[in-house]
């Protein structure tokens, strides 16, 4: 068992799924792999499972009856995570926009230079982002700008989706107080912990978005980010439990 566990969401993903639980398991440091199943009708969940025969200590899968949001899957394998005694805890999305050598940059902030929570950032260094049209690059990029000025977040790249936790800061938060499940869920995980006095560091990244499969944005997802933001300036956070 690695002390690394990357949680991947999954609905409809059978172009990309196989090649990024193997380009995980070729990096030098051993992470463990858990997929979020939403009951994809694409037998993505099929393909894990064969994958599962052929790494039975390092793949995972905990399957779910539909589509229930990304933040509702991601709590599912935080909780998972914690109750197995993972150090390290990364989000990943499957479509390769994030690219898998970037896990060790990430496990390298928190293992190494003190990160409670390392953010893949395409906005640290300038706009890092390949292959999306500039109008989504924009909306992207001033939707970070917007959150920094409406909630006083001190992180470039709010809606990232691409990170590292380590335990003691999952363990200091109250899931049951996390109500977004889409883009906003990302910007209100950032905010908690940064509230809760954690540090935070943004690692450079090239975001590349996906050449196959269908992308899961939606209009309903980022106007729940834009009226979250306001809902979060107001929203009081204390720790669930003092991490050790």
């Amino acid at each position: 068992m690695s002390d690394s566990l990357v949680i991947t969401p999954t609905y409809n993903e059978k172009e990309n799924i196989e090649k990024i639980i193997r380009k995980v398991f070729s990096l030098d440091k051993a992470f463990d792999m858990l997929i979020i199943e939403d009951n994809s009708p694409d037998g993505t969940a099929n393909i894990v499972r064969k994958l599962m025969k052929e790494f039975p200590d390092r793949l995972f899968m905990e399957e779910r009856k539909g589509k229930l949001g990304l933040g509702t899957a991601y709590i599912h394998g935080f909780k998972w995570a914690l109750q197995r005694n993972y150090e390290y805890v990364f989000e990943m999305d499957a479509d390769f926009s994030h690219n898998p050598d970037d896990l060790l940059k990430l496990y390298d902030a928190c293992a190494n230079q003190g990160g409670d929570l390392a953010i893949g950032s395409r906005y640290i260094k300038g706009v890092n982002v390949v292959n999306w049209p500039m109008g989504r690059v924009l909306m992207s990029y001033f939707a970070s700008y917007y959150v920094r000025v409406i909630t006083g977040l001190k992180v470039m790249d709010t809606t990232a989706g691409f990170k590292c936790y380590r335990r003691k800061l999952l363990q200091t938060i109250d899931f049951s107080k996390i109500k977004f499940t889409g883009y906003a869920f990302q910007i209100e995980m950032k905010y908690t912990a940064w509230k809760l006095g954690f540090k935070i560091i943004e690692v450079p990244i090239i975001f590349t978005d996906r050449t196959e499969g269908t992308s899961k944005m939606s209009r309903g997802i980022f106007r729940e980010a834009i009226l979250g933001v306001i809902q979060l300036r107001f929203k009081r956070i204390r720790p669930l439990t003092i991490a050790s």
